[in-house]
């Protein structure tokens, strides 16, 4: 990954597999090695405690967890889907790590995360939705009134080119 340019991966502490989060020891091990290899490499490594994306809000397995994986070397620590702002300070104290935080509906706004000293925000999937869903609505105009005012909130093709970088 690092040959090809890579900055950074993330590892997660759930197990598709067996549909549970592994054992906290079984996770620290992972982190660990995984730690080990991106740093070889020059790769920041971000380390995910999964409990709330599986609905198993438990916040203080969440901190045991995250400050594990910092010490096991992890550069910066994530907890998906956490949105309490308290909650979100809890974190930060904790873990002495630059923390990642979702940017969710429901979550304070990226100011309010850097006031809670958020270093990181990841908006997951959720660009791509926004995307699709544009486009669904546009072809829905199309296929139901036959119309295509939704052009008017597209991106210009100079402005779409200088933003992927196409135009120097």
């Amino acid at each position: 990954m690092a040959a090809r340019g890579a900055a950074g991966c993330s590892i997660e502490d759930y197990d598709p597999a067996s549909g549970r989060i592994d054992p906290v020891e079984v996770a620290v091990e992972r982190v660990a090695a995984a730690a080990e290899a991106a740093h070889r490499h020059g790769v920041v490594l971000t380390a995910r405690a999964e409990n709330h994306v599986y609905e198993l809000g438990d916040l203080d397995d969440t901190l045991r967890r995250l400050v594990a994986y910092r010490e096991a070397g992890a550069d910066v620590v994530y907890a998906p889907r956490l949105s309490d702002a308290d909650d979100i300070r809890r974190v930060v104290g904790a873990t002495d790590a630059p923390i990642n935080v979702l940017a969710l509906r429901d979550a304070p706004s990226v100011p309010e995360l850097a006031e809670l000293g958020v270093r990181r925000v990841s908006t997951g999937g959720a660009l791509a939705r926004a995307a699709y869903g544009a486009l669904a609505a546009a072809a829905g105009e199309l296929q139901r009134a036959g119309t295509s005012t939704y052009v008017d909130a597209a991106m210009s093709g100079a402005d779409l080119e200088q933003a992927l970088g196409t135009v120097d």
